[in-house]
């Protein structure tokens, strides 16, 4: 039997765990005793693989599942692939091992072929990969039609991703060579949720983190780093460009986060106490370019926020460059308000400023 840690990221298998040491979060296990014995040095610990980060992920619960003996593994994925304007099946006979370092050490053994999204993946494409792979015998039929059904899956749930690494070829004397898919990771496409939604039931809060899923809840975008420096901006491109002055100037971004086009000041109370939650942030910098989010609105919300939590008492400096529709009226509000706000005239003003008030 195998006794699989359950944690969203790869890699268990080399991981270790945080409290006690203990190597690897994936067991191969002789008896039942064994798969107690090994549940209980992995559930309620931390695994830290090379896909966590150093925090690790917390193990909540095992897979215990019945093992097979197999003498060949194989990488298989289905991926949408902007390149081609669609689908990819990318396939590799070096299994069990992390793709990325098949791809920069070993480019010729990954094969990618597209797949027409109105044809579907056909049985010549299915061989094809099969073959590549290295599969044999009949267990080339056996992969080919795997392959058909995971694709069919790939489709009926809006995937991103479906990873199976690996995809084996079990021995001959055991399972006469059938195609098991033993490992597996899946991603679905968020904006399709709503015609997923048992399938975003399943989702475990726990496994993500608690400031993107309170970003989450209020239709902000949050995604956490190592640096000091919290970000508050609107649009994806505006925030990419942000962090790149910020590091520019010497200084470390501790977030992405954006409040998109159209967050009200709630939304932007809200985006404050996610920053202002990282105990790492130093300061904040506040860089809106009011299109459809108008700089009023946007100072409205800053100034609310600032004035509740309280930043001159917790000692984070704040930094606010507006410009684009009704910015006049956002800088007068905040010059308005009576707090410690310093506004910036432009991007590398203002990311030259918070670099050099959160080193104070």
């Amino acid at each position: 039997m195998v006794v699989k840690s359950q944690i969203l990221a790869g890699g268990r298998g080399k991981g270790y765990f945080k409290e006690t040491g203990f190597k690897g979060g994936v067991k191969v296990c002789q008896s039942p005793d064994e798969v107690e014995a090994m549940a209980k040095e992995m559930i309620g610990k931390t695994l830290i693989t090379n896909q966590t980060g150093p925090e690790g992920q917390r193990v909540q619960t095992v897979l215990v599942h019945e093992g097979v003996d197999f003498s060949k593994e194989y990488y298989l994925a289905f991926l949408l692939e902007r390149a081609h304007d669609g689908p990819v099946m990318v396939g590799s006979p070096m299994g069990g091992m992390e793709i990325e370092e098949v791809a920069e050490k070993h480019p010729d053994k990954i094969k990618t072929i597209p797949i027409d999204i109105r044809e579907g993946l056909t049985k010549t494409a299915g061989k094809q990969m099969a073959q590549f792979l290295g599969f044999t015998g009949k267990a080339i039929d056996d992969a080919t039609e795997q392959m058909r059904g995971l694709y069919d899956l790939f489709i009926k749930n809006d995937c991103i991703q479906v990873e199976i690494n690996p995809i084996v070829q079990t021995t001959k004397e055991h399972y006469d060579e059938k195609v098991y898919c033993i490992d597996a990771k899946l991603g679905f496409d968020d904006f399709a949720g709503f015609r997923n939604k048992e399938v975003f039931t399943w989702k475990d809060p726990t496994m993500e983190d608690p400031r993107e899923v309170a970003a989450e809840l209020v239709g902000l975008n949050y995604v956490g780093l190592s640096g000091n420096i919290g970000c508050m901006v609107n649009g994806a491109g505006l925030a990419m460009a942000t962090m790149d002055v910020i590091k520019l100037h010497g200084g470390e971004p501790a977030n992405f986060l954006d409040v998109g086009g159209g967050a009200n000041e709630k939304q932007v109370e809200e985006a404050f106490k996610i920053l202002t939650s990282d105990p790492k942030v130093k300061g904040i910098l506040v860089n809106i370019f009011g299109g459809i989010m108008k700089c009023d609105v946007i100072a409205r919300g800053v100034i609310a926020a600032a004035s509740k939590i309280d930043l001159k008492k917790k000692g984070i400096p704040l930094v606010v460059r507006l410009a684009g529709t009704n910015v006049d009226e956002g800088k007068k509000l905040l010059d308005a308000s009576g707090l410690l706000i310093e506004s910036a005239s432009d991007l590398d003003d203002a990311a030259a400023k918070i670099v050099k008030a959160s080193r104070k």
